[in-house]
């Protein structure tokens, strides 16, 4: 059973990534968070059973300024030995998502394509 924490700060964003989730994958859990920080602390929960998969939005709460709240997200997960397998995915509408997904190697999907283009959650199963 694949296990997903979902970190964003719109509760229809974290609806409309779990269905899509519970479309992909037939059996899996999903954790959901509100804030970087909450992700942070489900990340520290789940230290022992460690997420196949963590989707973040970039544009959070402003306490990780100047970086962004998911980019300060992305950050502290890479810290972590149980975390190097992880996919981690984010979907966000900031201007700079490539750049910032580019720079910590891991993929992305901009909430225009994710609402256009369901199908570009396809990135999840591999």
């Amino acid at each position: 059973m694949k296990k997903i924490l979902i970190v964003d700060d719109v509760q229809g964003w974290r609806n409309y990534h779990s269905q899509i989730v519970n479309e992909l994958f037939a059996n899996c859990e999903i954790i959901t968070a509100s804030s970087a920080t909450e992700g942070y602390n489900k990340l520290m929960e789940n230290n022992n059973s460690p997420f196949d998969i963590i989707i973040t939005d970039l544009q959070m709460e402003n306490d990780y300024e100047p970086k962004l709240a998911g980019e300060w997200l992305v950050e502290q997960i890479k810290t972590f030995k149980n975390y190097l397998k992880t996919k981690i995915i984010i979907v966000s509408a900031s201007y700079n998502i490539s750049f910032i997904a580019d720079n910590f190697g891991v993929e992305y999907i901009r909430k225009s394509t994710a609402i256009k283009f369901p199908d570009s959650y396809k990135i999840l199963e591999d």
